[in-house]
């Protein structure tokens, strides 16, 4: 009776983390590019590694993004091209470019191995929400 109290009360706190995850995040749109990552308008030829991303000017912030943390997780697809693309899960990334608004088709634009962690790449672009 008791080890059954304890997992529903394990159950309840898990559907309400994620429940307030996804209430206080934004949404929005991402998409991926690929190597090489560097420069970048952060931090010039420094390798930061594979789980990074560039900002749109909706989060680019004058530079400001520049070393923001931000986790995404896919939402949907944004075509009918791949009806499932979400891996489920999400992704931890590090904002170190900038994503220009002629060249720029998401929100925020996830390296090609951090996008590959949360959904299939050839989605191309997919319904996101992400927490800054």
């Amino acid at each position: 009776m008791a080890k059954s109290i304890f997992l529903s009360s394990i159950l309840i706190l898990m559907v309400f983390s994620i429940c307030t995850w996804i209430a206080i995040a934004d949404t929005g749109t991402a998409t991926f590019y690929t190597p090489p990552y560097v420069p970048s308008s952060c931090h010039g030829y420094k390798n930061d590694g594979v789980l990074i991303a560039a900002a749109s000017d909706t989060i680019w912030d004058n530079r400001g993004a520049c070393g923001r943390k931000c986790r995404v997780k896919c939402l949907s697809a944004t075509s009918q091209g791949v009806p499932h693309p979400c891996k489920g899960g999400s992704v931890v990334v590090t904002i170190v470019d900038y994503c220009p608004p002629h060249s720029c088709h998401g929100t925020i634009d996830l390296s090609q191995e951090a996008f590959a962690s949360i959904a299939n790449p050839d989605a191309g672009k997919i319904n996101i929400a992400f927490q800054q």
